[in-house]
């Protein structure tokens, strides 16, 4: 798994954005308050970036505990799943672990770690790779010459340009459309659960706070 400091640096897509501001998204609910949905939406983005920082912490905490391929073998059957509501975690960790990262990972995203927000294994990451890549291969079918061996070629090329393009346009997605710096969100519980369709989990309940 990638550095957390590392990650998102020394790219051309790495552009200087500005800073997250602590109310943006209360600002925003307050100016926009009639749009149906609209707090559902900014507190799924928040939850979605806090999901993505507690697995990093819990990364680095099993990094600190064991070797460092044990802890990555662990860290990778870790999945998440986000709702407005909190996130489901889904993998092999401890409950108590768990409840010491949460908060931790809270702490560093709106203490100015940015980057815990955005996590390559996101699922944003093989959507924007999808859309690319169908994108692509229509673009090359429609300007190529209609022949087989044309079309092959075009769509090879664009799924090896999708494949290069993808990673860094998926993390500018996460960034800056998927996820939100959670200034907003309080932890309400932790708990091991199950989730709608049955499968065992553990659920972070979150609030909206001002």
């Amino acid at each position: 798994m990638t550095d957390t400091t590392s990650a998102y640096s020394g790219n051309f897509w790495d552009f200087e954005f500005p800073a997250p501001q602590a109310t943006q998204d209360a600002d925003l609910l307050r100016q926009l308050a009639f749009v149906p949905g609209l707090k559902e939406i900014l507190m799924l983005r928040q939850v979605h970036a806090l999901e993505h920082a507690t697995v990093w912490v819990l990364d680095e905490q099993q990094r600190a505990d064991r070797s460092r391929d044990e802890a990555q073998l662990e860290n990778e059957t870790l999945g998440g799943l986000s709702t407005d509501e909190g996130f489901y975690l889904y993998g092999q960790v401890n409950l108590s672990d768990l409840r010491r990262a949460v908060p931790i990972a809270l702490l560093r995203l709106t203490s100015g770690e940015w980057d815990l927000a955005v996590h390559p294994r996101c699922g944003t990451n093989l959507s924007v790779s999808m859309m690319l890549t169908a994108g692509l291969a229509l673009g090359a079918h429609l300007i190529l010459p209609r022949g087989p061996i044309e079309q092959l070629i075009g769509v090879g090329l664009a799924a090896a340009t999708a494949t290069q393009l993808a990673p860094d346009l998926g993390s500018l997605a996460q960034r800056y459309v998927t996820t939100s710096i959670p200034f907003n969100l309080g932890i309400e519980d932790i708990s091991v659960t199950s989730d709608m369709w049955g499968r065992s989990a553990h659920f972070v309940r979150v609030r909206w706070r001002e």
